[in-house]
C-alpha cells in the first residue's frame, strides 16, 4: 500500500516535468561556437592529429641512427663434457659450461649521407603531414559553415512556406465567399485551391529541407545524433576582392594542400638521394665489456673480466640488383610526387577562379533579387486590385502570386549563397582557419 501510495504522488510529478523537459528551446549557437565545438570532437580531425604524430614519430626512428645501441647481455650454458658443434653453422669446435653477463655498445661512424638524407626525408613527410592536419581543419570548417547557412536558408525558406499558406488560404476562402454569394465562379475557387494545394506541399518540402540541414549541420559538428539548434544570423560579408590575380598568388602562398605536397615532393626526392647512397660502406664500431664469474678452469680464461672493441667496414659488392631497383624505385616516385604538385597547382587555379566568380556572381544576384521582390510585390498589389475590381481572371492572380513566392524565396536564398560562396572562396584561398 505504501509504494502504491508513493507512485500515486510521483505519477503526477512526472506527467508534469517529463513535458516541461521535452519543451524545452534549442540550443542557442552561434557560427564561432560552432565551429569550435567541430574542432574540438571532430572525427577527422582527430584522425589527422594522430597521423601527423605517426609522422613525427617517424622523424625520431630515423634519427635513432645517430645514437649509440647498448644492450645488457646475460649468457648461462651447461654443456656436456668434450661436446662438439658440427651442425647449422660455423661455430667454436667446443661448448664449456658458463654464465657471464655484460653489455655492448654498436655505434654507426658513417654511411656517406644516407642517414642524413632518411632523417631529411621523414622530418619533410611529418611537415606534410602538419599541413594535411590544417587541410583537415579547414575542411571542417568548410562543412561546418556550408551546414550553419544552409540551416539559416532552410529557416528562411520555410517561414516563405508558412506564409504563403496562410496567404492563400486567405485568397481561397475570400474566393469561396464569392463564390457562394455568385459573384465569382466555381473555376475561381479550383484555382485558389489549386494554388494552396501547391503551397502547402512547398511547406511540406521545406520542413524536410530544414530537418535535413539539421542533420548536416549535426554531422558536420561531429555529433552521431542529429541536433536541433537556434542559429544566430551572420552579417553579409563584403564584396569579394576584383583583383583575381592578387588571390591566386594568396591561395599558391597559403593552402596547406599545396605546401603539404612541396613537402611530399621534397621528401621524396630525398629518400631518393638516401637510396642512391645504399651502394656507399658503412663503418660501425662495436665495444663489450663484462664479467664471467663462472667459466671453466683453463690458463686462458683466468680473469673474470672481458671487454673487446673493433670497427666494421661494410662494403656492398652485389646483391642481385636490389639497390638498383631501390633506386629507381625511388626516382620514379619523386617524378610522381613533382608531377602531383603540377597538377594540383592547376586544379588550385582553375577553383579559386570558379570560388570568385562564384562569389561575385552571388554578390551581384543579392540587389537583383531584393528589386525582383520589390516588383513582384508590386505586380500582386496590382493583380489584387484588378481582381477584386473583376478587371481580371483568377488566373493573372495566381501567376503573380507564384511570381511573388519565388521572389520571396530568391531573396531569402540570396543572402546565405552568397555567405557560402565567400566562405567556398576562403577555403579555395587558404585562409579559412
Amino acid at each position: 500500500m505504501k509504494n502504491w501510495g508513493r507512485a500515486v504522488l510521483i505519477l503526477p510529478m512526472l506527467l508534469f516535468v517529463v513535458p516541461l523537459a521535452l519543451a524545452q528551446p534549442p540550443q542557442t549557437l552561434s557560427l564561432r561556437q560552432a565551429e569550435q565545438i567541430a574542432l574540438q570532437q571532430h572525427p577527422r580531425i582527430r584522425a589527422a592529429a594522430n597521423l601527423a604524430g605517426v609522422a613525427k614519430a617517424q622523424v625520431t626512428q630515423q634519427q635513432s641512427a645517430y645514437f649509440p645501441v647498448v644492450t645488457g647481455n646475460a649468457t648461462g650454458v651447461d654443456a656436456e663434457n668434450n661436446s662438439r658443434i658440427s651442425a647449422g653453422g660455423l661455430n667454436s669446435p667446443r661448448t664449456f659450461e658458463k654464465y657471464a653477463n655484460g653489455v655492448s655498445v654498436d655505434q654507426l661512424i658513417t654511411d656517406f649521407g644516407r642517414t642524413h638524407e632518411l632523417s631529411k626525408s621523414a622530418n619533410l613527410h611529418s611537415r606534410a603531414a602538419q599541413e594535411d592536419e590544417v587541410t583537415a581543419r579547414e575542411d571542417v570548417l568548410l562543412g561546418v559553415d556550408q551546414a550553419y547557412f544552409s540551416v539559416l536558408k532552410a529557416q528562411a525558406v520555410l517561414k516563405v512556406a508558412q506564409a504563403t499558406v496562410n496567404e492563400r488560404k486567405t485568397v481561397s476562402e475570400q474566393v469561396t465567399t464569392l463564390e457562394q454569394n455568385k459573384i465569382k465562379s466555381g473555376l475561381d475557387v479550383s484555382f485558389a485551391n489549386v494554388n494552396l494545394a501547391q503551397a502547402q506541399l512547398m511547406l511540406i518540402q521545406a520542413q524536410n529541407g530544414l530537418q535535413a540541414s539539421y542533420a548536416e549541420l549535426s554531422d558536420a559538428l561531429g555529433y552521431a545524433q542529429q541536433k536541433t539548434f537556434q542559429l544566430a544570423d551572420v552579417p553579409i560579408p563584403p564584396a569579394p576582392p576584383a583583383n583575381f590575380s592578387l588571390l591566386l598568388q594568396e591561395a599558391f602562398q597559403n593552402r596547406p594542400e599545396l605546401i603539404s605536397q612541396r613537402f611530399e615532393a621534397d621528401s621524396a626526392h630525398s629518400y631518393a638521394i638516401a637510396q642512391r647512397d645504399l651502394w656507399f660502406p658503412t663503418i660501425t664500431a662495436a665495444a663489450v665489456a663484462g664479467l664471467s664469474p663462472y667459466r671453466p678452469t683453463d690458463p686462458t680464461l683466468d680473469s673474470p673480466r672481458y671487454a673487446a672493441a673493433g670497427f666494421n667496414v661494410n662494403i656492398p659488392i652485389f646483391n642481385g640488383h636490389l639497390f638498383g631497383a631501390e633506386r629507381t624505385e625511388a626516382n620514379l616516385q619523386a617524378r610522381a610526387q613533382d608531377n602531383y604538385l603540377r597538377d594540383l597547382q592547376d586544379s588550385i587555379s582553375r577553383d579559386v577562379r570558379t570560388a570568385w566568380l562564384n562569389a561575385n556572381s552571388t554578390y551581384q544576384s543579392l540587389a537583383v533579387t531584393e528589386q525582383l521582390l520589390n516588383e513582384a510585390n508590386e505586380a500582386l498589389d496590382l493583380a489584387h486590385s484588378r481582381y477584386k475590381l473583376g478587371l481580371s481572371s483568377i488566373v493573372e492572380l495566381t501567376e503573380a502570386q507564384l511570381n511573388q513566392t519565388q521572389a520571396q524565396i530568391a531573396e531569402a536564398s540570396a543572402k546565405y549563397d552568397y555567405q557560402i560562396a565567400t566562405d567556398q572562396l576562403n577555403f579555395q584561398l587558404g585562409v579559412l582557419q
